[in-house]
């Protein structure tokens, strides 16, 4: 009877050896092992209990006829059976739980050991390298006593808990160790290939500068790579390019990215904000050193996820690019606005006339100088004429024309069939791009004697201000009636004129030190009306009465009775030039 005993025990520690190494979940290992052992003791019911993270002692697989409050129950692993178990490493039992005083109570435990109904209990421990980790209970409803047999075979079936638990955490530990290293990988793979997308993009950004690419080129290259909308703004936040993706277009909207732009130049970094209709927008500042050149702009529709960190580097890389591009074509323009403004002024100063050099130099920019027959002259208090020079150089290259600061007056020569015309288009085009107040004046040349047309520009210039014109683009032919005070071959004419009208008045000024003439200019300006022309010179009516007086004295006593038409156009022309000599 015991052999055959012996030979149940010792197949039931082999089905649950053979268990373990299929290396199933651990739970349904830890349930085999309480299974057997459960049959070969014999017990009411078998447990197996082990330490949580919380440091109770709570159960994980059962078998026998047993409460799940009592299994859901977790008991401090000082306490209990349990506790002197884990405490001593060793088997311990007890032959009535609730009047044992060789161990520490639980109340809660013993409310439940009474409710259970659980008198007799064995415990053994499962020890890994030397921890114990939890035990194996069997108990019974009755009081008993465990024999040395039923311990140790208990004691068989804990080690071989101990050995599943202890296999079951490598091999989880292993498994999580391969996930890390697969989502590793993965990263590892992501990784790289975004690397090879931006060392393509970048070898692509480069292959436009080393091709003679344009910063519109930069911007299409990267619309179809990052998707979206490329736009490029100048110094003054004006778009000068919008690039849209083919596969993956962002259509451009209105947007203020004044604040965008600001924190992009003083961070350095790309700087991201999403606007209430979903577009996201990346500005990232375009520099020189010091000198702020304009911004890149990437526009497309948001996510929910953040923007991918190596399309914001590669934003910022390109604006490197751009950065070249930009100081390459401003050197460029640089040099033949140098080179423009002086074939100008060598024109000016050696005119009438053009040398055979001057021609070649001229014909290597592609441009006819015998068809340079107008001259214009462009002036705006509030841009310096050099600036506006520069303005003038873009109007020349379309036009197939010269242009350059002369005389400190921004100067063209171009083309010009109809001049008053082509004052009036080139006045429009300034006065968009300057968005303030500008004058252009033209004049047509004679025998390449473009000093004389400049002459005559300037002086008709300065008498289109004098005269309240001050934002328009016209030929001095508009100003026929003027044409004495800016034509210098016609001086002799105009002080003739002046003796005959007015030359009384101004020897009389000169010779007493008064000012005759500017009092009748006033009284004329004013409609003839001595208070408001008194109002205007600041002084008593009674003192203008006497200057009107004198004046009568010097001109004859019938000067307001008669035609004073050439009088007033006397003081007028005196005004002006006047205005234009100073």
């Amino acid at each position: 009877m015991a052999d055959d005993r012996r030979q149940r025990e010792l197949a039931s520690l082999y089905a649950t050896a053979k268990s373990l190494t299929a290396l199933g979940e651990l739970d349904e290992v830890l349930q085999s092992i309480v299974h057997h052992a459960h049959e070969l003791i014999g017990t009411d019911f078998t447990y197996l209990s082990l330490v949580g993270e919380n440091g109770r002692l709570s159960a994980r697989a059962s078998e026998g006829t047993i409460s799940a409050s009592f299994l859901a129950a977790g008991i401090p692993a000082g306490v209990g059976l349990g506790g002197k178990v884990l405490a001593s490493r060793s088997p311990h039992w007890v032959r009535d739980y609730a009047a044992a005083t060789i161990i520490d109570h639980d109340p809660a435990f013993d409310r439940l050991v009474a409710t259970e109904g659980l008198v007799a209990l064995l415990g053994v421990p499962l020890v890994i390298r030397g921890e114990a980790v939890g035990a194996l209970f069997a108990a019974d409803r009755s009081e008993r006593s465990f024999r040395a047999d039923e311990i140790a075979l208990l004691t068989a079936f804990a080690d071989h808990a101990a050995v599943a638990l202890d296999n079951a955490r490598l091999y989880e530990e292993s498994r999580n160790a391969l996930r890390e290293l697969q989502i590793a990988y993965r990263r590892i793979e992501d990784h790289m290939a975004v690397m090879e997308r931006a060392q393509a993009l970048h070898e692509a950004l480069t292959g436009v500068v080393l091709e003679g690419g344009s910063p519109g080129d930069v911007a299409q290259l990267l619309a179809d790579q990052l998707g979206g909308n490329v736009s490029l703004l100048d110094r003054a936040g004006a778009a000068v390019a919008h690039r849209n993706s083919v596969s993956n277009p962002c259509a451009p909207t209105e947007a203020d990215l004044t604040d965008l732009v600001r924190d992009a130049r003083r961070t350095g970094r790309c700087t991201t904000a999403v606007d209430g209709a979903g577009i996201a927008r990346s500005v990232a500042s375009i520099q020189a050193g010091d000198s702020y050149l304009g911004a890149l702009v990437w526009c497309r529709k948001a996510t929910g996820d953040a923007p991918d960190g190596m399309d914001l580097r590669t934003v910022e890389r390109a604006t490197h690019i751009l950065g070249l591009l930009i100081l390459k074509e401003q050197a460029v323009a640089e040099a033949s606005e140098r080179l423009s403004g002086e074939l100008l002024t060598e024109l000016m100063l050696g005119s009438p006339g053009i040398s055979p050099a001057q021609r070649a130099r001229a014909r290597a920019r592609n441009i006819d100088v015998d068809r340079l027959d107008l001259v214009l002259v462009a002036d705006c208090p509030a841009v310096p004429s050099r600036d506006l020079a520069r303005h003038l150089h873009d109007i020349a290259r379309d036009r197939a024309g010269l242009a350059g600061e002369h005389l400190g007056r921004a100067t063209m020569i171009l083309p010009g069939d109809d001049a008053d015309r082509t004052a009036g288009e080139v006045h429009q085009r300034l006065r968009r791009t300057l968005g303030a107040p500008v004058l252009v004046a033209g004049q047509r040349t004679s025998g390449h004697d473009w000093a004389r047309a400049f002459s005559l520009a300037s002086r008709c210039a300065a008498v289109m201000r004098a005269v309240g014109h001050t934002d328009v683009g016209a030929a001095t032919g508009r100003y026929a009636l003027y044409a004495m005070v800016f034509d210098p071959d016609r001086v002799g004419e105009l002080d003739r004129f002046l003796t005959d009208t007015i030359g009384a008045l101004l020897d009389y000024d000169r010779r007493r030190g008064t000012n005759l003439v500017d009092t009748l200019s006033a009284y004329y300006a004013n409609q003839t009306n001595v208070a408001a022309t008194a109002r205007a010179l600041h002084v008593h009516v009674n003192t203008l009465l006497k200057r009107l007086d004198r004046v009568g004295a010097v001109l004859g006593p019938d000067w307001r009775q008669g035609n004073d038409l050439e009088l007033r156009l006397g003081l007028r022309l005196h005004q002006l030039r006047t205005s234009t000599q100073s």
